[in-house]
Formats: structure tokens, C-alpha cells, sequence
């Protein structure tokens, strides 16, 4: 009798783990300035929230938005370009300030070096007159660092003024616009029948400690730059067996002005 059972008795195993949780994996990561030189390197972003949504946020946002009878107001334009200004004025002063550190450091070395001849000698000699070289260069760089600075932060003092005022505009429309944004969401995911999930990047920039039934989800997350965020809102189909992974970059972001 007991044998008879053991078919009925996998197939419920079988359903019971074809139902149970499937693992998404999601890692994140970034293109920025090399802070230690020129170009650009990858790296990992850790403390990023990462929620899995079983319905598209930005389509409930665009539905809301279609529906209000007003349109957003927009950004303008001499605004945009104030602020494109501004970062290159930042990246201006970066770099005098990273040319001031490497001259710094090659003239910390160079009198760590002297140290060891006596200052009759061939060697002590050359390195005092490459000593003078840079220390002359460090004055011209600091100069140059001190201005950069004072005209960065003249022209973010002033665009930081207009930001203010037309983000409190676009709150205030958002606040009308988007005031049935909650039960929407509830709804939605109510119809999916499946559950929001959320986790936070460890110092890897991976977020594994998802766990969740198998359909279809929005990976949503958002990271924040100087004056703008990366903004990522992928679809995902997570289905039983290895572990669902996506990695979210600048490659599948959405860069959005941060005012």
C-alpha cells in the first residue's frame, strides 16, 4: 500500500519545489573619473538599494502623468547648460587639485631621497635643482587650484539658487500628479500575485539576498552623481534553477538631471 503511494507522493515534492523560491542576483557598478589620474575605471557601488517590483513603475508614473491635466514643468534649458558648466568647472579644479597632490608627493620623495647623500655630492646636487624645478611648478598649480576653486564655487552658488526654485515647482506638481501612485502600486502587485523584494549592495556592489517566486519583475534602483542620478528600472524574468543575475551599469541606466 505504501508503495503504491510513492508516486503521489513525489509528485507533490516535486510541485511543492517547482513553487518555492528562485535567487536573483543583481551586481552593481559604474564607470567614474579616475580620482587618482585621467580616464576613466570601473568601479563596484556598495550601500545601493536594489528592489525587485512585480509591476513597471515607470508605466504607472507615465499613466498618472498622461491622466493630470497639466504637464510637468520642465526644466529650462539655460538651467541644463548652467549646470554642464558648473561640472566642467569641477572637473577644472580637479584636476589642478590632483596635479597639486602629485607635485606634493614628488617633492616629498625627492627630499626623502637627499637625505641619504651629503650635500657636497653629484647626486645631492641634481636632486636639489630637480627640488627647485617642481617646488616652482607647485606654486603656478596652487595658483591655479586657488582660481578654479573660486570660480567653481561662484557659478554652483548661483545655479544651486535656480535648482532650488523649479525643483520646488516639480515637487508641488509631483505631489497633485502622483497622489494615487501608492494604491496603484498596491493593485498591481496584488494582480501579479507576486511580492516586492528589496536588498542593499555589500561592499562587492552585489545585492544577493533576493529570493523570490518565479515571474516577472523590474530590477529598480537609483544612484546618485554630483548633479545628476543613474536610474535603472530593467525587466527580469526569473524562472527556477541557476540563479538569475544582471548587473546594472551606465550601459543599461537612465542618466537623469538631480536638481
Amino acid at each position: 500500500m505504501r508503495r503504491r503511494n510513492l508516486p503521489f507522493a513525489m509528485t507533490l515534492l516535486l510541485a511543492a519545489a517547482a513553487c518555492g523560491p528562485a535567487q536573483v542576483v543583481v551586481t552593481v557598478e559604474a564607470e567614474m573619473d579616475n580620482p587618482d589620474g585621467e580616464g576613466m575605471i570601473t568601479r563596484s557601488l556598495p550601500g545601493v538599494e536594489v528592489q525587485l517590483l512585480p509591476y513597471d513603475r515607470d508605466a504607472i508614473f507615465d499613466s498618472l502623468e498622461a491622466a493630470f491635466p497639466t504637464p510637468e514643468p520642465p526644466i529650462p534649458d539655460e538651467l541644463i547648460a548652467a549646470r554642464e558648466e558648473v561640472a566642467q568647472a569641477q572637473q577644472r579644479w580637479q584636476a589642478a587639485t590632483n596635479r597639486w597632490n602629485t607635485l606634493r608627493d614628488t617633492l616629498q620623495k625627492i627630499t626623502d631621497t637627499m637625505g641619504q647623500y651629503n650635500r657636497g655630492e653629484a647626486r645631492y646636487v641634481a636632486l636639489f635643482r630637480e627640488f627647485q624645478e617642481f617646488d616652482s611648478q607647485l606654486g603656478r598649480v596652487e595658483r591655479q587650484m586657488e582660481a578654479a576653486f573660486n570660480e567653481f564655487d561662484q557659478m554652483q552658488r548661483g545655479t544651486i539658487r535656480q535648482s532650488d526654485s523649479i525643483r520646488i515647482v516639480r515637487d508641488n506638481w509631483a505631489d497633485e500628479a502622483f497622489a494615487d501612485v501608492g494604491p496603484v502600486m498596491t493593485e498591481k502587485a496584488r494582480i501579479s500575485g507576486l511580492l516586492a523584494a528589496a536588498d542593499t549592495t555589500d561592499a562587492s556592489g552585489v545585492a544577493a539576498g533576493f529570493e523570490v517566486k518565479p515571474g516577472r519583475y523590474w530590477v529598480y534602483a537609483r544612484y546618485e552623481l554630483p548633479y545628476t542620478e543613474l536610474y535603472w528600472n530593467i525587466p527580469i524574468d526569473v524562472v527556477r534553477g541557476e540563479p538569475t543575475q544582471i548587473t546594472l551599469s551606465r550601459s543599461n541606466a537612465q542618466e537623469r538631471i538631480k536638481l
